[in-house]
């Protein structure tokens, strides 16, 4: 008797695409097309100084764990530092929310999505990079704004200025 049940999604150590976004570098490790679009999970290094800018999402859900170091979350809500162990859900509907990394040591985060389809958002506007690559943050011009604006609405994202939140 054949088995027909989905086999386990099992990702190595050194496995995943890593791509460089805003500075950070991020390895996808699932994504949609392995799960049905049913989530996605990614895994993030956030160098000093280092986060995405505020940004609102209505129709999926976006958590956080702080697997080491400390992030300031800011939404229209409020400031959280986020240290390690904590856990941060930003719900659907739209909150504008980031976070930065304000500390002098790396963070690391492991974020999934529900459903998915950020990570693809990654896959396209990040440049692939190898495990534990760096790249300074890019020159935001505006043709690169405008494309980053543009390819993040068609994910269901929604781009403010950096000082939206302050």
């Amino acid at each position: 008797m054949k088995n027909e049940k989905p086999a386990p999604i099992i990702v190595g150590a050194e496995d995943g695409e890593s791509i460089s976004m805003v500075g950070d570098t991020y390895r996808v490790l699932v994504t949609g097309k392995q799960t049905n679009g049913e989530f996605a999970t990614i895994d993030m290094l956030i160098p000093p100084g280092g986060g995405p800018g505020p940004h609102a999402h209505a129709d999926f859900y976006e958590s956080f764990y702080v697997v080491d170091g400390e992030v300031e979350v800011k939404s229209e809500a409020g400031v959280y530092t986020a240290k390690k162990g904590s856990f941060i859900t930003i719900p659907k509907g739209g909150i504008v929310h980031c976070f930065k990394n304000k500390s002098d040591k790396m963070a690391h985060l492991l974020c999934t999505v529900v459903p998915s389809g950020l990570e693809e958002m990654f896959l396209e506007l990040g440049t692939p990079v190898e495990a534990d690559t760096f790249l300074p943050p890019p020159h935001l011009d505006p043709e690169t704004l405008k494309k980053f604006q543009q390819t993040a609405e068609r994910y269901g994202q929604q781009l403010f200025p950096p000082d939206y939140l302050d």
